[in-house]
């Protein structure tokens, strides 16, 4: 149960438009930057929203991510969580978000990390949030 749960908005995205209305191409960049981090994608669903924005999750041997696009306001919310199980997989949940910050390049980042199963000293604070603009990233 020990793990990493990282809560995020990316405001004010200034990366492919069409990663906020296409959710072929959203499950894509979210596959990658998962499989790329060394998670293990074991199913998945997304769904396009009539003219607007998409959402969907991918079930990961580690846990989740779960991720919903708001064309209107060009920002996303997406809540991935690995647990540490088998292995420490904090690194990886990092590099999955960074490739996914890297993709929508958010002006604004609202995060917050939690600590799951409370038996791990290394890991985050329970409840840190972190705050980030443009020029901080």
């Amino acid at each position: 149960m020990n793990g990493l749960h990282i809560l995020a908005e990316f405001h004010a995205c200034q990366g492919d438009r069409r990663l906020l209305l296409d959710a072929g191409m959203l499950a894509d960049v979210c596959r990658g930057a998962c499989t790329n981090a060394g998670l293990e994608v074991v199913a998945e669903a997304f769904h396009q929203f009539a003219d607007a924005g998409a959402t969907g999750a991918l079930v990961l041997a580690e846990s989740h991510l779960a991720i919903h696009t708001w064309p209107e306001l060009d920002s996303v919310t997406l809540d991935l969580y690995v647990c540490n199980y088998s292995q420490d997989n904090r690194a990886a949940a990092e590099n999955a978000y960074s490739a996914l910050r890297a993709e929508f390049k958010p002006q604004r980042i609202m995060r917050r990390n939690i600590s799951r199963g409370g038996l791990d000293p290394d890991a985050p604070d329970s409840g840190d949030i972190h705050i980030v603009s443009g020029s901080d990233r």
